[in-house]
C-alpha cells in the first residue's frame, strides 16, 4: 500500500523506472531527487550493455504539493554497448516540449488559461 500511496505522488509510471534517493524539504518546496534504474532500455538485452553511471541531473517542475513548489532532479541511466561502443539511454517523454515541468502539469496549466 505504501507504494501505491508514494505513487500518487508522481507522474504515471514514473516509478517504474526511476527510484526515490532523497528528499529535500523547505517552507518552499518540495525536491525529490531519482535515480534511474537498472533496466535496460527497450530493444536491448543486459548482456550487451554496460552501465556508464548518469547523465548530469535534470530539473522538471511538477504539480505543488501542501501548497508548496514541487520539483523532481532526475538522474538519467547512460549506457554504452558492449557491441559497438555507442552510448545508450531511455528516452523519456516527461518534460512537456518547451518548458522543464512535467507533461501532466504543463497540460493542467494550459487548461487553466483556458
Amino acid at each position: 500500500m505504501e507504494k501505491q500511496l508514494i505513487s500518487l505522488l508522481f507522474p504515471a509510471g514514473l516509478l517504474d523506472y526511476f527510484e526515490v534517493v532523497s528528499l529535500d524539504q523547505s517552507n518552499e518546496e518540495f525536491v525529490f531527487y531519482l535515480d534511474e534504474k537498472q533496466i535496460c532500455p527497450e530493444g536491448y538485452h543486459k548482456k550487451d550493455l554496460e552501465s556508464k553511471g548518469f547523465y548530469d541531473l535534470e530539473s522538471i517542475t511538477d504539480f505543488p504539493l501542501r501548497g508548496r513548489r514541487c520539483k523532481l532532479r532526475l538522474r538519467r541511466r547512460k549506457w554504452i554497448s558492449k557491441l559497438d561502443g555507442k552510448i545508450i539511454h531511455r528516452d523519456w517523454n516527461l518534460v512537456a516540449q518547451g518548458t522543464r515541468t512535467t507533461t501532466e502539469f504543463a497540460t493542467f496549466l494550459k487548461e487553466l488559461n483556458r
